[in-house]
């Protein structure tokens, strides 16, 4: 079994495959952790301690006994007021005003399968085999307040999930001022806390600092998870690398405003609080109502990052991600943006897609600009209606003359915004988020909707829905181009303003979870001016991002790097550009673009009417290999062989098979020198006494399938590779003549 509760002792232990997690009553009732790590058995209370600490106070059933505290003793959901002056996890405002809460156990119980939260993300289990449920109820008397923390347990995968449902079973309402998620206690360890930072443009870059004392907070109040940073933190030991040494990976099922907190405590101990912020939150709790908080996923590896990697892909690709495209091939599609911006008609649109399909393309992707008014930035976001004037026929009749070229049909919206010069804002000015007696603050000509009111999710939907049964689409493009400013609802009377940013993410998921309902078959790719809402809880609605709205292939493997870290590579929405690069001016060939997009779900973002009789032909060769490793690319376990920002010279990652029996390794030369050092790159992953074939694959310019290892005439090349050669010793890199150069080799068992 996974959980075991020993009833006697009040003692709670969680195993997976390799870890084991246990909690204990303390002796007046609070929830004590006692351990979360390499899988043992025993009981870990042995390591608490009890010493009489100056100006840390003691709960009163605790009288002379100074030892006790809870300023001290590590616990699983520490509150504001119970003498615990670290950062807390939950922040209870009763009914007469006070700030204070202090939970004790009550009972626990083990359910099979896996838990679901109303109107959230949550991991799941399909067949309710592969998973067991642990509840822990928490109650703290005076203001009648119940807290149930929920564990998910995911054995094989070594994960363990948690939520928490806060109900008010007292007889006047309280508020809820803060309400984490999850929170981990550890009594020792010197650790590293490792986040993903970033802008617009270029997110997720991998920051690692040591835990420090005081917090470190990490988050976002821009109401959405953010380009700034990302709901995923790890906890690492100071020696962790990708192959060895002790991590702990946490990430956050939740779209909008998130903290994370880091905090090393006056006695060494480290504290990880992970959930909603609680800036500008406070969610009225009437008697008989519950609230839920968003979902965490924790995993642990004693073998440093690339295990924990493993460990979350597994979780995201096969039981957050739904989709009818989850476990089968995706099109390869080509979107009109890069090429046309909103200059654009049917016709042009028709004769992109009639080349698109001669070169393998097997879906068009229609961008900002087929609705309302919308010419430009200024006006039309809100009017939802087919621009039949600007594309010179129904959409629907584009979409059936793509589909009689062979080819799948998709369109992009961004439903969660409005634009002053619509017919929409002009009827409903009240749906837009604005603030009475003030200006709103406008981006890119913008203003958010008011998605916290139902009737506002309705009127869009109603819209969209429409459009998409119309015109049959098989794809959408779901797009936020600004952050949430100005935050002020009509619905006031009906609900308080600090609860406004949360019910606008339910509203968000609830109109994607309409639009998983209505059209199972529909692929949904989530964008947020690229990768600005990059998290887990979107990854339930849309099995893909867009990774980043900077194409620069290049940029993109710092990019693809730190998102590699929680995010497999199934859902990074990665295509070829062109160039001269629109974001950064870079010129890179089609190869090296090519390569670095097979890294994700491929795709072309130009005008192929554009290339040469030699890039088409290089298309056609993409696609093709692209698709004979489309499954190696999704399902395999990813390994970064060199680190993007410490190694300067190239940049290498793998894929391999768990079994061993098949690799894809891909480098990239960054850097250019007269008369270099030769490079090795070392393959992992493979049976060390098995016995390989390596053969480089025809992407890179002059490449052709079956070419030289090393390049180089007077070398000896052996008829196969044995795994520990490559592991160990690794191939040569082969002089690619310049920077920006691609090479990529398919290691094959024989």
């Amino acid at each position: 079994m996974a959980i075991i509760i020993d009833q006697e002792q009040k003692l709670i232990t969680l195993h997976t495959k390799n870890t084991t997690y246990q909690m204990g009553v303390g002796n007046y009732g609070q929830l004590l952790h006692l351990y979360y790590g390499k899988r043992l058995t025993g009981d870990m209370r042995y390591l608490l301690t009890y010493y009489d600490r100056g100006f840390s106070g003691n709960p009163y059933e605790a009288e002379c006994d100074k030892t006790y505290s809870m300023d001290a003793l590590p616990q699983e959901y520490p509150c504001f007021g119970n003498g615990d002056f670290r950062s807390p996890a939950f922040i209870l405002k009763n009914a007469d005003g006070s700030y204070c809460a202090d939970l004790r156990f009550v009972s626990c119980e083990i359910c099979e399968g896996k838990y679901r939260i109303p109107g959230l993300p949550a991991a799941y289990d399909e067949t309710g085999t592969e998973s067991e449920t642990l509840k822990v109820y928490l109650e703290d008397k005076p203001s009648g307040v119940q807290v149930t923390l929920l564990y998910g347990i995911f054995a094989e995968l070594d994960i363990i999930t948690r939520a928490v449902q806060i109900t008010n079973r007292g007889q006047e309402a309280v508020h809820i001022e803060k309400a984490a998620s999850a929170v981990l206690d550890f009594m020792t360890g010197e650790f590293d806390v490792i986040h993903f930072h970033g802008r617009h443009g270029m997110e997720r870059i991998l920051e690692r600092t040591p835990v420090e004392h005081g917090n470190q907070v990490f988050g976002s109040r821009r109401g959405s998870s953010s380009h700034q940073q990302n709901p995923f933190v790890m906890l690492a030991g100071k020696q962790t690398g990708e192959d060895a040494g002790e991590c702990y990976g946490c990430m956050l099922l939740y779209s909008g405003n998130f903290k994370a907190e880091a905090e090393k405590d006056q006695y060494e101990q480290t504290r990880l609080v992970m959930g909603l912020s609680d800036e500008m939150f406070s969610w009225k709790l009437e008697p008989g109502e519950t609230f839920d908080t968003p979902e965490t996923a924790f995993s642990y590896s004693a073998n440093g990052f690339s295990t924990l990697s493993w460990n979350l892909h597994r979780l995201i690709r096969s039981h957050i991600c739904r989709s009818a495209y989850r476990d089968t091939k995706r099109p390869v599609l080509i979107n009109n943006w890069e090429a046309t911006y909103f200059d654009f008609t049917g016709e042009k649109i028709i004769e992109i897609a009639k080349q698109a399909a001669e070169l393998g393309v097997e879906m068009l992707v229609l961008d900002d600009g087929w609705f309302g008014k919308r010419d430009d930035d200024l006006a039309g976001l809100g009017d939802w209606t087919v621009n039949e004037k600007k594309l010179g026929m129904p959409l629907s009749q584009v979409a059936e003359k793509i589909r009689g070229l062979g080819m799948k049909f998709g369109i992009w919206i961004e439903p969660e915004m409005v634009c002053e010069d619509s017919d929409l804002y002009r009827e409903h000015p009240d749906w837009a988020f604005t603030i009475p007696g003030r200006k709103p603050v406008r981006a890119r000509y913008q203003l958010v909707l008011d998605y916290s009111r139902k009737e506002v999710v309705d009127g869009i939907f109603a819209q969209i829905a429409k459009v998409l049964d119309d015109t049959k689409a098989d794809y959408v493009k779901m797009d936020m181009n600004r952050h949430l400013t100005d935050i002020w609802s009509k619905t006031a009377a009906e609900q308080n303003q600090g609860a406004i940013l949360h019910r606008y993410v339910l509203g968000v998921y609830d109109f994607l979870e309409r639009l998983h309902e209505r059209y199972p078959d529909l692929l949904i790719e989530g964008c947020s001016g690229g990768g600005g809402r990059f998290d887990a809880g979107m990854l339930y609605y849309t099995p893909q991002i867009w990774c980043s709205d900077n194409t620069d292939a290049v940029e993109r493997i710092k990019i693809q790097y730190g998102t590699s870290f929680a995010y497999p590579s199934c859902t990074v929405g990665s295509h070829v550009s062109a160039v001269p690069n629109h974001q950064t001016g870079r010129m890179t060939e089609l190869a090296t673009r090519a390569a670095v997009a097979m890294a994700g779900s491929f795709g072309y973002e130009l005008d192929l009417n554009l290339l040469t009789e030699e890039e088409k032909e290089q298309v056609r060769e993409q696609i093709k290999n692209y698709h004979r490793f489309e499954m190696l690319i999704r399902q395999g376990r990813y390994y970064r062989l060199t680190d993007v920002w410490q190694k300067k010279e190239y940049a290498a990652w793998e894929y391999c098979r768990p079994d061993g029996s098949e690799a894809l390794v891909t480098v990239v030369t960054l850097d250019t020198q007269c008369n270099p050092a030769t490079e090795y790159v070392k393959l992992r992953g493979l049976g060390e006494d098995k016995k390989y074939r390596v053969e480089v694959v025809g992407m890179q310019t002059g490449g052709e399938n079956g070419q030289r290892i090393n390049g180089t005439p007077n070398s000896v090349e052996p008829e196969y590779y044995t795994g520990a050669q490559l592991v160990h010793a690794g191939l040569p890199v082969p002089r690619l003549g310049n920077e920006y150069k691609s090479w990529q080799v398919y290691v094959k068992e024989v």
